[in-house]
């Protein structure tokens, strides 16, 4: 079976599941939403996460280190395996938000509140989680995936799917570009990074007040221009702390 197949397959694995997570982490768990409002995380506007279909790439690549004898001793190969899953996961996470502060103006999450972050971008806390994480998916989720693959080496009829997730995928993202390198010019021109998440939350509450109709999906979608909200936002911010 092709390896471009199965790097696909991850992908679409991961960024699924991914994307449960983090809406059912935001939805129970996050102290950022208090109201307990059912959220969709991330960039796109589909029920997926980039980020994570790297994670389990950069994770199932990890794991394969289990065949290594690397200390002579189970246990601490062990240790070492998950220690390097974290570290993997932060890497990515630390490179995926740069990317976005740096080239879009966009902070997609801030950890700016929490000890020991850096630049807001990640922190001890979360690192710690991807830890537990890599936990979960080395002795639990790792032999189903091997499985997956398995199974798909035996399904290959499967792939259309893959590739019409794909396909989708690539039409959410040139989406999703579109109204971003919108609201990046506006961040350029204020000279500001706009929290993405922050951002979605002030739309929503405006469109409750307009009495506009509620959006899981097309969160930046309003019937008013999006750059007309965009300073209401700054202004709403600038109240409340400043330019930072």
């Amino acid at each position: 079976m092709s390896e471009i197949l199965v790097f696909a397959f991850l992908f679409f694995i991961g960024s699924c599941l991914g994307w449960c997570m983090e809406v059912v982490f935001r939805r129970f768990f996050s102290k950022s939403n208090p109201e307990r409002k059912w959220i969709n995380p991330g960039f796109l506007t589909g029920p997926y996460l980039p980020i994570y279909g790297f994670g389990l790439w950069g994770m199932y690549f990890v794991s394969m280190l289990s065949s290594v004898n690397m200390t002579g001793n189970e246990a601490a190969d062990a240790v070492i395996i998950l220690v390097t899953m974290a570290v993997v996961m932060t890497l990515i996470e630390y490179i995926a938000g740069l990317i976005f502060i740096k080239g879009m103006n966009l902070k997609l999450w801030d950890y700016t509140e929490m000890k020991g972050n850096i630049q807001g971008i990640i922190c001890p806390q979360f690192s710690i989680i991807w830890g537990l994480l890599g936990c979960i998916y080395y002795f639990v989720i790792n032999p189903y995936v091997i499985e997956w693959i398995v199974w798909l080496s035996h399904h290959l009829a499967f792939s259309f799917f893959i590739g019409m997730f794909f396909g989708i995928f690539v039409i959410d993202v040139w989406y999703s570009m579109q109204v971003s390198a919108g609201i990046k010019r506006f961040a350029r021109e204020k000279e500001i990074v706009i929290k993405y998440e922050e951002l979605k939350e002030f739309l929503a509450v405006q469109r409750s007040e307009l009495e506009e109709k509620k959006r899981f999906l097309l969160a930046f979608k309003t019937e008013s221009p999006l750059k007309q909200q965009l300073e209401k936002y700054i202004e709403k911010r600038i109240r409340r702390h400043g330019r930072n």
